[in-house]
Order: structure tokens, then C-alpha cells, then sequence
């Protein structure tokens, strides 16, 4: 199971770009390395993670076995409103992560 951390300003106002820094915890394994039996280990590499800020699509990225495990993200954004951010993602297992937090724009 993947858990996201999203971290942005205290105090964000309305029109001003702030940074937005995310990380996901997620092993990203890239199929080339092999476990202490010499069986490979599978690849499992998230395969997209989108956000959203309200109905809007404010960032949006399709990694590959090149980013470490637990990738860490940084997007600058601007908000005019305190609305939802959703976080989602897909791995290559099919198992799917979300997560949730309030935007409050002052």
C-alpha cells in the first residue's frame, strides 16, 4: 500500500504561485534487480500520477523505472480558491492509491 505526503505554504493567498512538494512511499521496483534467492523481483513502477485541484488537472506525470523508490515531486500552482487536491495513482500491479487535503486559500 503507497501513502502520499502533499506539503505546501501555512498560508496560501489567492493569485499567488506557491511551491507544492509530494512524495509518494512506493518501492518502485525496477524488474532488474534480483532478490537474496536470485529470483527477479518484479517490476512494480508507478505508471501515472495525476493531481487535481478541484475539477482542474494541475499536474500530471507518467515516470519510469528511472525514479528512485519513494519519488518525491515539486510543482509550483496557483490558487484562486480553497478547493479539494486529489492525489492519484496507478502502479503496474493495477493497485491504485488516492489521497485527499484542503486547499485554504486566505
Amino acid at each position: 500500500m503507497s501513502i502520499a505526503r502533499v506539503h505546501w505554504p501555512e498560508k496560501v493567498r489567492s493569485g499567488e504561485v506557491f511551491k507544492v512538494r509530494l512524495l509518494i512511499q512506493h518501492p518502485m521496483e525496477t524488474g532488474y534487480l534480483q532478490d537474496l534467492t536470485g529470483k527477479v523481483v518484479p517490476r512494480n513502477i508507478i505508471q501515472l500520477l495525476s493531481c487535481h485541484l478541484g475539477n482542474q488537472e494541475v499536474f500530471r506525470i507518467e515516470p519510469s523505472s528511472g525514479i528512485s523508490a519513494n519519488p518525491f515531486f515539486e510543482f509550483f500552482l496557483r490558487a484562486t480558491m480553497t478547493a479539494e487536491f486529489k492525489v492519484q495513482w496507478v502502479d503496474d500491479k493495477g493497485v491504485k492509491g488516492q489521497h485527499l487535503q484542503i486547499l485554504n486559500v486566505v
